[in-house]
């Protein structure tokens, strides 16, 4: 479950004396012995969070995570920085002054104080970071928060013991490891689910806050969703009286099986919430779940249920609207994400964004002051830009074409925005984007530099676009990434990155693990494909991948590589390898079995190896269904379904003669560990030089800096082995 509190780092008290508290993990001055991007410049950067301007827009607080490889953790600071961008950027106020992380800034008391989470409880201080105050005193530990808009209330999440699937144990066995399973919906992500986190409305007296009043007393369901959810999942009405939350109120095998969350008003005085997404009195239709739900009737009802994910509600700025992502279909978790708008006064529903007017996600979003037009975030063409889409549905392009990637979103007046950005050559910074009112001019400035001395001392890499034909005739945009100091004289070993997801777009993504700058920096060049399946090049293109996992996004994988091999003359033909992650892991355990001769080493984190295996042992049921069509068992399988089993990649390892890395998190539970020991195992009898890289303590991904550093380290150093004789 994600949780968007930073636990503590360090046993030390806030007024630990000086000397100690110099001992804190913070901002890192590494100097660099040449210009080539290490491991250990990438863990010595600071990774931006949460960012909350000030209700005047004058400055913005903000988190920043530093991580020490020496003592394999790391500490979340809290800073101030002016929101008014300069030739040169000013450097910021930090707040923290200790070990002990703090995290999630808030305005509030009119701007006059941030609040923030430390050590579990929620605090409120000065913006200068002066006049500490411990607001709660829970004794269960605070996640994540939001203050109503009059300041008398606060939300609170705090998680509860759950015991829906998993059996309390005897009490006289305190000791007792084992856990007796009843039920679906025992794990997820990287966690047995024995709690589940609740949203509780607290009153705001002064400088304490009250424990709460459990919001879903009784119910055994969570708000926000796990993995991934947090407070964004909820929201304060203008009014301070009501509270829109997001929630799948399943259980067990229902929850595992679908995908339908829904918004829900819940109402201060009366303690009742009443579902926006349903009529009252609906009850879904009964569904086999072995089968995807594409076809079945949950996804053919009359009228618009909303019975996919509903998420992430915002109220107009006037009251009048709540607005949510929301998805069509019941079971389809990469469905794409509309907007939905709703007239609170009326009841009517109505898409503001969807396929018509703009055929991508909606990612991030705001309203603007007026409430009469909405800013968001959507990639198209593997950059993410900002939109601007009014009540009357036309969309307009605020930021460029340049090849960045924005993230957060927020408002900080009438004619600026806030958010962070990144490209594969930059890590996330914060900048100011003042709206213009001629498309795509808006202008974009940073006040954040936060690794830019690090980046000073590095070589860059150069990333080029390019369009590549596909075997069935239509346009593939692949991205080139070349090593600093490239020389188009010379012949490199050259890397097919294959993306996960298996629908997320290969962007202008940075990544402190996928990383193509230190690939380049290591001598390199990548060839990164947007393949069938991706969004950001319409809807038809994005579905394409669905029940035909080894069809037209392999031969997509392929024509990318096959293009650079032939027409880029610094490609070294002999010299390549693929490698992937996640769908990306799977893409390659196939292309192990299928590439001719192509590629002279693999190497496959986190990839699904047996399908079979693969559609009981992950935790989400509605994506393999989704995926596949059918149970494995089923005697009436689809075609798409017979086909996808068919095609698993275990069922070709007598084709395997290339060595193979395989990676994996035992605390897995999305692919679980089983599939890289089966890869590895099988490659092993087969005689074929193979590695694994196990980690015992990761899920899905690598998260700690030891971890993250050897990472690194094997993954080139197998590279290295077999593409660089």
């Amino acid at each position: 479950m994600n949780k968007l509190i930073a636990f503590a780092l360090g046993a030390l008290l806030f007024c630990a004396p000086a000397a100690v508290a110099q001992n804190m993990i913070q901002k890192n001055n590494i100097q660099l012995s040449s210009d080539l991007m290490t491991p250990e410049a990438l863990w010595a950067m600071g990774r931006l969070g949460a960012a909350a301007p000030s209700p005047d827009g004058k400055q913005v607080a903000y988190q920043v995570t530093y991580y020490s490889v020496k003592e394999n953790k790391g500490h979340t600071m809290l800073f101030v920085q002016s929101a008014k961008p300069g030739k040169t950027i000013v450097k910021p106020t930090s707040l923290t002054t200790d070990a002990v992380s703090e995290s999630s800034p808030a305005w509030i008391e009119n701007g006059t104080k941030i609040a923030f989470l430390r050590e579990g409880q929620l605090w409120k201080m000065n913006p200068d970071g002066t006049g500490r105050v411990k607001l709660t005193n829970s004794k269960i530990g605070i996640e994540g928060f939001s203050f109503s808009p009059d300041g008398k209330k606060v939300i609170l999440i705090k998680s509860l013991p759950y015991h829906g699937s998993i059996q309390k144990n005897p009490d006289d066995l305190p000791k007792a490891t084992g856990r007796l399973v009843t039920d679906l919906n025992y794990r997820h992500w990287d966690h047995y689910v024995e709690s589940m986190p609740h949203p509780f409305v607290a009153t705001v007296d002064g400088d304490k806050v009250s424990d709460g009043e459990d919001m879903l007393d009784g119910e055994p369901y969570e708000c926000p969703m796990a993995p991934f959810g947090g407070i964004e999942q909820l929201a304060w009405s203008v009014d301070s009286r009501q509270i829109a939350y997001t929630c799948r109120k399943k259980e067990g095998v229902k929850y595992a099986t679908s995908t339908d969350s829904d918004i829900y008003l819940y109402d201060l005085a009366t303690k009742k919430a009443r579902n926006l997404c349903k009529p009252e009195g609906y009850k879904a239709p009964e569904v086999d779940v072995t089968k995807s739900l594409r076809n079945q009737k949950v996804n053919h009802q009359e009228g618009d249920m909303q019975v996919g994910y509903d998420q992430n509600p915002q109220f107009s700025p006037d009251g009048k609207y709540l607005t949510w992502v929301s998805m069509e279909h019941d079971g389809y978790e990469s469905d794409l994400k509309r907007l939905c708008l709703y007239e609170l006064a009326t009841g009517k529903k109505s898409y503001v964004v969807n396929s018509d007017n703009l055929e991508t996600d909606v990612n991030e979003y705001c309203w603007a002051p007026d409430s009469k037009s909405i800013f968001l975030t959507a990639c198209w063409h593997a950059t993410v830009r900002i939109y601007q889409v009014g009540l009357d549905r036309v969309v307009k392009q605020v930021t460029d074409d340049s090849w960045n990637d924005y993230g957060s979103l927020a408002v900080l007046n009438n004619k600026q925005l806030l958010a962070s950005r990144h490209s594969m050559l930059n890590a996330d910074d914060l900048y100011v984007i003042t709206l213009a009112k001629k498309e795509k001019k808006a202008e974009v400035e940073a006040i954040t530099d936060e690794n830019g001395h690090i980046f000073s001392q590095l070589a860059t890499p150069t990333v080029q676009q390019r369009w590549v034909k596909t075997t069935d005739g239509k346009q593939e945009l692949v991205w080139i990434v070349l090593p600093p100091h490239f020389d188009a004289n010379k012949k490199y070993p050259t890397l097919l990155f294959c993306e996960g997801g298996p629908q997320s777009p290969v962007s202008q993504f940075w990544s402190y693990r996928w990383n193509f700058y230190i690939m380049a920096a290591k001598g390199y060049v990548v060839v990164a494909p947007n393949r069938r399946g991706l969004p950001g090049f319409g809807k038809a293109w994005n579905e394409e991948v669905s029940r035909d996992w080894t069809g037209q996004c392999m031969r997509d994988y392929l024509s990318a590589i096959d293009d650079a091999a032939t027409n880029l003359p610094f490609v070294d033909r002999d010299r390549l390898g693929a490698v992937g992650a996640s769908f990306g892991g799977f893409s390659v355990y196939y292309l192990a079995g299928h590439h001719d001769k192509r590629f002279k080493c693999f190497i496959s984190h986190d990839g699904a190896f047996n399908l079979e295996s693969m559609y009981t042992d992950t935790e989400e049921a509605w994506f393999s269904n989704w995926e596949y069509d059918d149970a494995y068992w089923s005697k009436d399988k689809s075609e798409a379904a017979r086909r996808t089993y068919e095609n698993s990649p275990h069922r070709f390892v007598d084709k395997w003669d290339t060595p193979i890395l395989c990676i994996h998190g035992e605390k897995d539970y999305r692919i679980n560990a089983n599939q890289g020991f089966g890869a590895f195992n099988a490659a092993r009898m087969r005689g074929i030089p193979a590695e694994l890289l196990i980690y015992p303590d990761e899920n899905h991904w690598v998260l700690k800096p030891q971890n993250g550093v050897l990472w690194q380290r094997t993954y080139f150093n197998w590279l290295d082995r077999w593409l660089k004789k």
